[in-house]
This record gives C-alpha cells, sequence and structure tokens, in this order.
C-alpha cells in the first residue's frame, strides 16, 4: 500500500467515511482538514513567471484559503473603506491595547469564484456588508475564515460580522445570518465546519465565548454551547480563533474545539458539553488547526506563551494529557502530522521542528527564515511551506532535515496551500496562481 493511500485511510478512519459527494478541496487543509493532498507529479519549483498555468488577479484583501468543487475554486475577500483618522482615533478611545489595527469607514464581503481550467472569475458575490465594523489586526483581514463547499453549496463565515451561504450553480444567496455577535479584538479567524446538516463555528471573543451550529439549510441556530471553562479575569486572554474537528472517538462522532485554556469535547446533535480538558498553562488566541492521528490529537495552546499539546483520546477514557513541546510552537501556522513525525513552523523567524509524534522526542529544529501564517502541505511525498514573504520552501519528509526547493512570488502569502491533480494553487494577498510542471501539462 502506498504512503499516500495509508495516509488516506488513516484521516477517513479518523474523521468516518467522506462523502461520496464530497468536493475535492472542500475546507480549510482539505479533506479532513489535516493538511494532506493525494495530488502527484508537483512542481517543486517556480516563480512569477515559471511553471505558472495562469494567474488570476483577487479583488479586496482576505486569507481565505481556496476551496474546489469541480471546475469551480472558491475564496472569499473583504473591499475596506478606511476609516478617517479622526473617527479611527474616536473608536479607540479607551481601548488599552497596543496592536496595530484596522480601523474601516464600511467593509463589504464577497464571494469569488474561478474558473479552475483558466483562472477567469465566473462570480464575484456580494454577501455582507456593515458600517464602522470592530477592528482587525493588521496580521489579519475581514475575510479570513476559509469557506466550505459541498455539492451545490458554499458556506462563507465572518465571525461577528455574518455567515452566508451561495448556490454555487447560479450564485445566487441562499440565507445569511448576521445575529451572532462578539468582539473579536483582532478579527475574525475561525473557520467552519459541516457535520450532517450543521454548520458548526466557533464564537470566542473577549466578551462571550461559545460554540454554535447552524442549520445549513436555512442558517438558524440549531443549537449554542457557552464555554464553560474558567479562564483569566482580563478578557484579552479568553478570544480565541481556532477550527473545530469531528473525530470519531470509540465508534461515536464528537467535536474536538480548541477555546482559551480549554480543549473541549461536544455532541455535535445538539451541542451537549461531554469533557473539557485544561491545557495547564496560558492558552488564548489560537488560529491554528489541530491535527489528529495514533490515538492523539495535537495542538499549539496559542499566544504569548504557546505549546504544542499532544492529546490522547479514546479506550474509554477521558482525554489526557500525553506529552507537550514547548519550543517554537506556532499560533498561525497548524501543525502537520505525516506518519510518526510531527512538524510545524514558529510564527516569526520560520524556525522549523519535527518531533517524533509518539513521545514528543526532538528530531531536529532548523531555522528556515521568513514569518509563516500559511499551515504546511503534505502532498506527493513532500511539505509546502510557505511564509508572508511569498516563499514557499519544499522539504523532504523524515527525522533528517533537507531542502528541496525554495520558490518566491511577490506579495505575501496568508493562505494555506491547495494541490489537486497535478497543480499546486497559492493565494497571495493580490492573485491566485495555478502552478503547474510546464513538461507535464
Amino acid at each position: 500500500m502506498s504512503k499516500t493511500l495509508v495516509i488516506a485511510v488513516l484521516v477517513t478512519s479518523v474523521f468516518g467515511a467522506l462523502s461520496a459527494e464530497a468536493a475535492e478541496w472542500p475546507e480549510w487543509r482539505g479533506p479532513g482538514g489535516q493538511g494532506h493532498a493525494s495530488a502527484r507529479n508537483l512542481p517543486i519549483q517556480w516563480s512569477d513567471s515559471e511553471n505558472v498555468s495562469w494567474k488570476t488577479p483577487l479583488p479586496g484583501r482576505g486569507w481565505s484559503s481556496p476551496v474546489v468543487d469541480g471546475n469551480q475554486i472558491w475564496m472569499t475577500t473583504a473591499l475596506e473603506t478606511k476609516a478617517k483618522p479622526e473617527d479611527a482615533a474616536r473608536r479607540l478611545k479607551g481601548n488599552t491595547g497596543d496592536q496595530p489595527l484596522v480601523l474601516l469607514e464600511k467593509v463589504d464581503l464577497f464571494a469569488i469564484c474561478l474558473d479552475r481550467r483558466t483562472g477567469k472569475q465566473l462570480h464575484y458575490i456580494p454577501l455582507l456588508s456593515e458600517k464602522e465594523p470592530q477592528w482587525a489586526h493588521e496580521l489579519n483581514s475581514y475575510a479570513s475564515p476559509t469557506p466550505v463547499i459541498e455539492s451545490g453549496r458554499l458556506y462563507c463565515h465572518f465571525g461577528a460580522f455574518g455567515t452566508a451561504c451561495v448556490n454555487t450553480k447560479n450564485g445566487a444567496v441562499l440565507w445569511t445570518n448576521s445575529t451572532l455577535r462578539i468582539m473579536h479584538e483582532n478579527g475574525p479567524g475561525s473557520s467552519p465546519i459541516l457535520w450532517r446538516d450543521f454548520l458548526i463555528v466557533h464564537l470566542d471573543g473577549s466578551d462571550t465565548q461559545s460554540i454554535v451550529a447552524l442549520d445549513k439549510r436555512t442558517g438558524k441556530v440549531a443549537w449554542q454551547t457557552p464555554r464553560s471553562g474558567t479562564m483569566p479575569e482580563n478578557p484579552q486572554l479568553r478570544k480565541s480563533y481556532a477550527t473545530p474537528a469531528i473525530v470519531l472517538v470509540d465508534g461515536k462522532e464528537q467535536v474536538f474545539s480548541q477555546g482559551s485554556d480549554w480543549l473541549y469535547g461536544y455532541d455535535p446533535a445538539d451541542g451537549r458539553e461531554l469533557w473539557k480538558l485544561k491545557y495547564g498553562n496560558l492558552g488564548f488566541s489560537q488560529s491554528s488547526r489541530a491535527v489528529l492521528g495514533h490515538g492523539m490529537m495535537f495542538l499549539s495552546t496559542g499566544f504569548m506563551k504557546p505549546e504544542i499539546h499532544a492529546v490522547r483520546y479514546g479506550g474509554g477514557k477521558a482525554p489526557e494529557h500525553a506529552w507537550k513541546y514547548a519550543k517554537g510552537a506556532p499560533t498561525m501556522s497548524s501543525p502537520l502530522l505525516v506518519g510518526e513525525e510531527l512538524y510545524f513552523v514558529s510564527d516569526s523567524g520560520g524556525m522549523l521542528t519535527c518531533l517524533d509524534a509518539l513521545t514528543g522526542q526532538e528530531h531536529y529544529r532548523e531555522r528556515l527564515g521568513g514569518n509563516y501564517s500559511s499551515s504546511p502541505l503534505h502532498a506527493d511525498g513532500r511539505i509546502y511551506l510557505s511564509n508572508r514573504e511569498g516563499k514557499t520552501i519544499v522539504i523532504d519528509p523524515g527525522k533528517q532535515f533537507k531542502v528541496l526547493a525554495e520558490n518566491q512570488l511577490p506579495g505575501k502569502i496568508m493562505a494555506s496551500p491547495v494541490a489537486l491533480d497535478r497543480s499546486l494553487f497559492l493565494r497571495t494577498d493580490t492573485a491566485l496562481y495555478r502552478i503547474e510542471t510546464a513538461a507535464r501539462r
């Protein structure tokens, strides 16, 4: 059995059977949300002109990753109308934080669809609009959560600014919901997931914290469960931007959900809390997505004092800590599990770490350089890591550090890469690229 097939079987066993009508790249980090692709014959070298099948400029500003169904590639974006300096000063009065913030007079939120073969724009759909929206961190955007796609429907989530459902066949907006309000402080970040007829999202603000399921057919709230774990008195330490996962535990599906300071388990059918586990240290402002394997979840606890934790679950026992690692843990980029090796790269300075996933023992720590928000991708027997300086470094998986190639595009890469067939799709802050080895087109 090939290594790629083994990974596909593992993802299916962890998350349950994949739908027969599932899109090829349905959500953030691909099928199962683990950062693995079955694509083959992918390029390892490119530039702005070399091995580029097409490049399509994108309007607005958004960090959401592409999702793909058939010939359609979908993303979200935000058109920003900057606030006047005097209005920005008025709205920031009383805010004692020292974060670099973006303040707008208005934000308009859109869904964009491109033709997979040609890169031609097929749809540009207005979804939601808000005057004087709450501020966002300058490293974030108002369209950072990645949408979810299934046959005929696209679900776009913008945190406190609302959620919308689009008919992907004709571009009609089927429903919107703008009733769920929280204070993000740094803008929206948590991506949605689908479970049966529910769209499940995190709403962890500085003011209130909960997990919510919307009926995907109507957009109405099906259930909402407040976070029950005790958190710090400082509201700034209560916010989170993590993405939940559906996990098969002892034959039953659960929602594994990272909130501030606590990992929770919920029944996806009704939102009932099943268990919670305290990180044991400060944990907030996570925006990475956990990965699973070997009966464990591997997660980053978040900002300021980030750690990588391995949490063991199943076997009729409550989840418990297996091991933790406290050097170079990311807060934005997600970890990647390949076989028995766990990889992650620090936000600043690009320190790449490879651990034994079973024990937490360090295999290596090597500096890539650069700053990372994008999550790594494993495809075609290689690992692709893209940074905010527009560089993608390709490495060989394994216990020994080996760089295969370094590739530069203009602009920033904040979104995570997508790999389908023999093509890579990379979103920068200004364009979407389809990258493919010229000799194999």
